[in-house]
């Protein structure tokens, strides 16, 4: 190998280690509840390409940020576990100190632009997720199932920084919209996480992760709870065509009303059945299925309602 092809392998794998140490996949698809929270906010529009791209930038940096900390707190758990074995600094490719040099870079980085780009709100609300992520949530993994429930703050305060971002394009600054997508995706976490955690059981427990809500793994106490918070879904996704912000979305005699309200009931209806189905065979399959479905029910349910607020059509 020449020395121009040993730099660009090297380079290659730098980057895919970077991307790693940010959970790039992971990272993506919270920005991308954030990103359309945002234009879900009231006097925001499609059409406004660059704000939509300093926000994801910015989402990412900070989500990134919070992952990066993550992986140099956890590297001696995630060694002992197949799916992470492989991270940068588990595989002592990457130090945890240049992990968290990375991360404050990028963290600090982040929130600058949310706070120059957009407001202080959406600046300071991304602070206290980053905190709340890295610094609580990741220690708590290993104390109590509690953890879920604190891990459900962070994942879900995107929603709310994105709709809060949108403030400052000046008109109504209504939080209430903005809560409604908070509590849509704070719900959602339950079912999808403890799937995650059902599926990597064997995984977590060699890490001495306490993830399920039985200490004694998965049992119908778990899949029951997941049952509970699907149901709990159902309504809570109806809450949106209450209004968002100013703009109700509840007339549902228009097209765009209508499709949305079926693609989101069914949605919520979908997790339901999931859930019971996990509950009623308690097997790993059924797990994988809730897990999938969780995948799958976000994007679909926040493009709902774009469309329902007549911007994407």
């Amino acid at each position: 190998m020449n020395k121009e092809n040993s730099f660009s392998y090297k380079v290659s794998e730098s980057v895919k280690d970077y991307m790693m140490l940010m959970k790039f996949t992971l990272s993506f698809t919270v920005v991308f509840s954030c990103v359309i929270s945002y234009l879900l906010s009231p006097n925001t529009q499609v059409s406004n390409v660059v704000k939509i791209i300093e926000l994801f930038v910015a989402g990412m940096l900070v989500t990134g940020a919070a992952n990066a900390i993550n992986q140099a707190v956890e590297k001696s758990t995630d060694a002992m576990m197949k799916r992470t074995a492989n991270r940068p600094v588990a595989s002592g490719r990457m130090s945890a100190q240049h992990a968290l040099g990375f991360a404050f870079i990028t963290g600090v980085l982040g929130i600058v632009m949310m706070w120059t780009c957009f407001n202080m709100e959406s600046a300071f609300l991304s602070v206290f997720s980053l905190f709340l992520y890295a610094y609580i949530y990741t220690p708590l993994k290993k104390v109590s199932s509690i953890a879920v429930l604190v891990g459900a703050f962070p994942g879900a305060l995107p929603c709310l920084i994105g709709w809060v971002a949108g403030f400052s394009h000046g008109g109504d600054n209504s939080w209430a919209g903005g809560w409604i997508l908070f509590l849509i995706q704070f719900l959602w976490q339950f079912p999808h996480f403890w799937a995650i955690a059902w599926v990597a059981h064997n995984d977590y427990s060699k890490a001495g992760f306490k993830l399920l809500p039985s200490e004694k793994g998965p049992t119908k106490k778990t899949a029951l709870q997941a049952v509970i918070y699907s149901v709990m879904m159902v309504p809570v996704g109806m809450l949106a065509f209450v209004g968002i912000g100013s703009r109700p979305i509840n007339d549902i005699g228009s097209i765009a009303g209508k499709i949305s309200f079926v693609i989101i009931l069914l949605c919520n209806l979908g997790m339901v059945v999931q859930s019971i189905r996990l509950y009623i065979n308690m097997d790993v399959k059924s797990a994988r299925r809730v897990m999938f479905s969780s995948y799958i029910y976000l994007p679909i349910v926040l493009l709902a309602l774009l469309f329902a607020v007549n911007k994407i059509y």
